[in-house]
């Protein structure tokens, strides 16, 4: 290359065709660059890996610090628009051009002396924010581990305290088929002598037993750090400390109080170098912020956004769904990387669905819309299987004319229409249900129907992936006010 890229754009475009994969496990080449960086932290080091809740652990610990009066520098992935939302500083995200220099710096280094190494798109654009926060003047860095742990481009930093959020299967040809295997490879991030806290309440043994063998000081739910509640509030105790009566955190969600509850511990564990008050952690998680992690959109209809990929995240959404009243219908748009586990996804949520808008996804990883919807209708005839022996045994209810349902529909392609046994919030007689089903090229035009299809007592979720969720908000927080709802 004989001239550097001049925009973050650029940089991105040209770290996207530095290595021949998207994805490579080891540390030793970005240890190398890291070295020739000089790449170190002069505050403490918060690490956080885990399958779920890592963003949601991170913010809540930002948003504590920042009501200390501290300066955090944080490091999340991936984006939901724009790269540069993967770093904040000082509570603000980075703007592009502050970005440049590192990417720069980081080019430099690894082609340093006509040695170059090669890196991947995330390990390349990992240095450089990690490289951006070590000279930003932060009082305390917070890092999110990516997929990984052991041999993610984060873990070359040495962390004064590292944070497991929930663990459950994902990426498994990478990290291992089990919790066991993937709970081995998160457990890298852990030091010897300094303290990692465990946020799942049932973590794999696999994990524990790294900690022991390392000499880690291990924080472990429910005997070092635990939370109770009802109603109205919240408790959260640590070792010797406790923080009473607490509003519960505007992050909305099932597991939102296990990802508080490590954030907390987390930062108790490095108290001594990062002292925090009891009312910085009341006011930070009463005001932190987090798009896309169970996000209501104001207005009607009412639209969840969530970024839940994987079946334990989409367990948690439908958990949370659970919780929000009744709704004569739940329609759903729906786009996913394609080496997800969808079956489990459809296992998880595809009972409180009626109505599925499937999405095309700007990214060659990304299932189809077509073939998500097919893999739905192959996985509601199983469903169906599996329930007709005892369904043929009851008295037969009326039965639903499938052609005339489907000719009743707006006339597009890709239209189908299955029929479920079980649930009664959508059509059809004798506890059967009619689930249709749609694809579409992107997330925008998904919602836009799924709009014109709803009522007022109707409501839309949008999950799936990052790049479902970032396709309704790259252009801001939908405006939610259809004229059809007006009085």
């Amino acid at each position: 290359m004989n001239a550097l890229p001049h925009t973050l754009d650029d940089w991105l475009h040209y770290c996207e065709h530095l290595h021949p994969h998207t994805i490579e496990m080891g540390l030793e080449r970005v240890a190398r660059v890291a070295k020739r960086l000089k790449l170190h932290f002069d505050c403490p080091v918060i690490t956080v890996a885990g399958t779920n809740g890592k963003g949601s652990t991170c913010a809540m610990a930002e948003a504590v610090a920042l009501q200390a009066g501290y300066r955090p520098g944080v490091y999340t992935s991936p984006h939901l628009v724009h790269f540069e939302e993967r770093c904040r500083i000082g509570g603000e995200t980075v703007k592009p051009d502050e970005l440049i220099a590192h990417f720069a710096a980081v080019e430099g280094a690894r082609v340093e002396n006509g040695d170059e190494i090669q890196l991947t798109y995330f390990e390349f654009s990992t240095l450089a924010i990690l490289r951006l926060i070590s000279q930003a003047k932060v009082d305390v860095a917070i890092l999110e581990v990516g997929m990984g742990g052991r041999l993610d481009a984060v873990n070359v930093i040495d962390a004064d305290c590292a944070v497991i959020t929930m663990i459950d299967v994902d990426h498994a040809e990478f990290l291992g088929p089990d919790r066991e295997a993937i709970g081995r490879e998160k457990a890298g991030i852990m030091r010897a002598g300094r303290p990692v806290v465990v946020c799942d309440p049932v973590p794999p043994q696999s994990v524990i037993d790294h900690a022991k063998a390392i000499g880690a000081e291990l924080w472990l739910f429910g005997t070092d750090f635990n939370y109770s509640g009802d109603k109205l509030q919240w408790s959260w105790a640590g070792r010797g400390r406790r923080y009473a009566g607490m509003a519960y955190p505007a992050l909305r969600g099932a597991n939102q109080l296990f990802n508080a509850s490590g954030a907390l511990a987390a930062l108790e564990a490095i108290r001594e170098k990062l002292p925090i008050s009891a009312q910085a952690v009341r006011a930070g998680l009463a005001l932190v912020e987090l798009p896309g992690r169970f996000e209501v959109v104001p207005g009607q209809p009412v639209v969840v956004l969530d970024v839940g990929h994987n079946p334990h995240a989409v367990a948690t959404l439908a958990a949370s769904m659970g919780t929000m009243g009744h709704f004569r219908l739940t329609h759903a748009v729906f786009g996913a990387m394609a080496d997800k586990d969808i079956t489990g996804i459809f296992e998880k949520i595809g009972p409180l669905v009626d109505r599925w808008y499937f999405t095309d996804l700007p990214t060659p990883r990304a299932e189809t819309a077509v073939h998500l919807q097919q893999r739905w209708e192959q996985f509601h005839a199983q469903q169906e299987a599996v329930h007709a022996a005892p369904a043929a045994q009851q008295e037969e209810a009326p039965r639903v004319d499938l052609a005339e349902a489907a000719r009743a529909q707006d006339d597009k392609p890709h239209l189908s229409v299955t029929r479920s046994r079980r649930g009664s919030s959508g059509e059809g007689g004798g506890g059967r249900r009619i689930v249709k089903s749609e694809v579409f090229p992107d997330p925008q035009s998904a919602l836009d129907a799924a709009v014109k299809a709803c009522r007022l007592t109707d409501r839309i979720v949008v999950f799936g992936s990052f790049y479902t969720v970032g396709g309704i908000l790259k252009n801001g927080v939908p405006h939610m006010h259809g004229k059809h709802f007006d009085s």
